[in-house]
């Protein structure tokens, strides 16, 4: 078993890291994985962040003391209301 036992309690999410733009077609999402988490849990986090999340590895860093730091995107999706006369 691993120190944690609620190993998305221990990465931190920043959605935005930098400036979105109003014409971007991505959202970006950044995730800071410190080094205390296994492969295995980290992996968990990420499938469940694409699974319910809709997003996708777009880049991944490893530092040298053995922490992550994982890029994630998704579609922004732009819908016009409809209903408006």
């Amino acid at each position: 078993m691993s120190k944690h036992s609620n190993p998305a309690a221990a990465h931190v999410v920043n959605p935005r890291r930098r400036r979105e733009t109003a014409a971007s077609r991505f959202e970006w999402r950044v995730v800071d994985i410190p080094s205390a988490i296994t492969r295995a849990e980290a992996r968990s986090i990420l499938t469940e962040q694409a699974e319910y999340g809709r997003w996708e590895l777009a880049r991944s860093q490893k530092f040298i003391g053995g922490a992550r730091r994982v890029w994630l995107k998704r579609r922004v999706m732009r819908v016009e209301r409809t209903d408006v006369f």
